[in-house]
């Protein structure tokens, strides 16, 4: 069965606590290679029968209006795995 990935992450300009969290807990471990972390939120959306044009439209409505909120978020990804 095919799965539509959808990845949410906060707005660029907005701070994103978790992210900073764990950029200073990788610091305080050592790890000295990454300035930055942000955290987002994946969806896997499972279909049954093949993908077409609408179902992935369809997705793309979902991600938008109720997977993400859209004043402090953007979906940057909606995509098929097989």
């Amino acid at each position: 069965m095919p799965t539509i990935v959808v990845d949410v992450m906060p707005k660029a300009e907005l701070l994103d606590p978790q992210g900073k969290a764990v950029t200073g807990a990788l610091s305080r471990l050592g790890v000295d290679a990454f300035s930055a972390v942000r955290i987002g939120k994946r969806f896997e959306l499972t279909v049954e029968g093949e993908v077409d044009d609408d179902v992935l439209a369809t997705a793309r409505r979902i991600a938008d209006e109720i997977l993400s909120n859209a004043v402090i978020e953007d979906v940057v990804a909606v995509e098929v795995v097989e």
